[in-house]
């Protein structure tokens, strides 16, 4: 039986690749006009299998709302992939280079393609979704306007993909986490990175302490990330990634963490992602 996972987006986008990478060319997507129906919807064992959300690009940086709705929610986080994000220039089966007038995209589709875009006297038209864009040519029968979206995009709509990688920074890559409902109990084999939560007070040298005991632990810290603690002022949570070889070693240092820190949460241990080709 095929999986079921909600979704960012529409159908073709980035996160159908990264969901397709992870479960399968044939698993099935919700999608969802906004990240908090992907978590709600993610988190009901009864709706999905689960759920695929951006947490962090490598030029934009980390995607703070999704640390938020991750820690509010009732997800545990089961994986994760790095999808390094192809930019391609779509359009209508016959239409050629000099055909085009306009261009739409998401914003920072186009932002992130402006070198190549800015070569010729098109018109950049902004839309919510890059997907969504390489529909509406597919269904327009667009003659005179491309879309800037994913290969999976022009597959999914029938388009021609008439200028591969028109991205400026060709090293683009999105991390997505891979959830599902913590009350279901899901042990991964040969976990070896963990994502974690956890609260300090505002004692002298604390952090540095916290980031002791992970280095003693012999544990790579791949992120740390300070979000604002709701309600409080100016105190601050975080968000941090650990790497580690076997179990019984990061079980070892959140024992040790939990004696300094406060509110801790483990929000899965889970394999390590790849860098795969979107």
């Amino acid at each position: 039986m095929n999986k079921k996972v909600a979704i960012q987006g529409y159908e073709g986008s980035f996160h159908q690749v990264a969901a397709r990478h992870f479960f399968g060319k044939n698993v099935e997507v919700i999608t969802c006009d906004t990240f908090r129906q992907v978590v709600q919807l993610g988190a009901d064992a009864k709706q999905s299998d689960g759920a695929v959300m951006a947490i962090e690009n490598s030029i934009a940086g980390s995607i703070l709302p999704n640390y938020n709705l991750l820690q509010k929610s009732k997800l545990q986080v089961v994986g994760e992939v790095y999808l390094s994000i192809s930019q391609n220039l779509l359009t209508y089966p016959g239409v050629k280079l000099e055909d085009i007038k306009e261009v739409h995209s998401h914003p920072m589709a186009i932002l992130q393609c402006l070198d190549y875009l800015e070569k010729y006297n098109w018109k950049l038209v902004e839309s919510e979704d890059t997907a969504l864009s390489a529909k509406v040519v597919h269904q327009n029968k667009s003659k005179h306007t491309a879309a800037i979206a994913s290969k999976l995009a022009a597959q999914m709509f029938d388009l021609n993909i008439i200028k591969p990688d028109i991205h400026t920074l060709k090293n683009n890559i999105t991390r997505f986490l891979i959830v599902g409902p913590a009350n279901t109990k899901t042990s991964v084999d040969n976990a070896n990175k963990a994502s974690i939560y956890f609260q300090t007070d505002h004692s002298r040298g604390i952090l540095a302490k916290v980031l002791a005991k992970i280095a003693q632990g012999n544990l790579n810290l791949s992120k740390l990330q300070s979000m604002p603690i709701p309600g409080s002022t100016f105190k601050y949570g975080f968000y941090a990634d650990l790497e580690f070889d076997n179990i019984k070693q990061i079980e070892k240092v959140l024992e040790a963490l939990k004696a300094i820190t406060n509110n801790i949460r483990i929000f899965g241990m889970y394999q390590k992602g790849k860098v795969v080709k979107g």
